[in-house]
């Protein structure tokens, strides 16, 4: 009787850094799904009704945020001992930040014409929560989450069903070249799935 051979054992799998993707990107797209024309179009025509009331719509945004993820609130000193909404409706703090929010997001929807610039005031977005603040980034996926719910309750007569859709199309790109900032400065735990 012959003896065969047994074959070698497998070898391991090659690290993702080996085939060109860093860690924390094994799942993520190579890109953002484009917006088309009409996309745009609708963005814009239903921002212009939310921005007419940015700093209401932030607050009510970053309420929903925080009492829904009180975990969120570790990354804000000024509020983050702050339970009831009322207070937080009346920080002025909170009002800042929820500006803040409003006009980086106003600042993307004028500019999606130009997906340089978004993709450059997202990157300075990203690299400053995760350098500077250092948030999780699925807090972006989670905030992304919340302004969707507000603005179809708070705007039903606009944010139909496809509308609703498409914002979800901008708050998927957005969350990707957040977290493209988060990879590219060497955060680890960045994952599609965060949430």
């Amino acid at each position: 009787m012959s003896r065969r051979e047994s074959p070698p054992p497998p070898s391991p799998p090659l690290a993702p850094q080996l085939l060109g993707v860093r860690r924390g990107e094994e799942n993520r797209p190579e890109r953002a799904e484009p917006l088309s024309d009409t996309e745009r179009e609708i963005i814009q025509d239903t921002w212009g009704h939310v921005y007419k009331n940015c700093e209401d719509v932030g607050v009510s945004v970053l309420i929903r945020f925080f009492v829904n993820f009180p975990s969120a609130k570790q990354y804000f000193s000024q509020f983050q001992d702050m339970e009831d909404p009322e207070e937080m409706e009346r920080s002025s703090q909170l009002r800042h930040h929820a500006c803040r929010v409003m006009n980086a997001i106003n600042t993307v929807v004028v500019n999606l014409h130009d997906p340089e610039k978004v993709s450059s005031v997202l990157a300075l977005v990203g690299k400053a929560h995760a350098i500077k603040h250092k948030v999780e980034p699925m807090y972006f996926k989670i905030l992304s989450g919340v302004i969707l719910e507000v603005l179809a309750e708070d705007f039903p007569e606009f944010f139909t069903a496809e509308v609703q859709m498409v914002w979800t199309k901008l708050m998927g790109a957005v969350y990707w070249h957040v977290t493209g900032a988060y990879t590219e400065v060497g955060w680890l735990q960045v994952s599609s799935s965060a949430v």
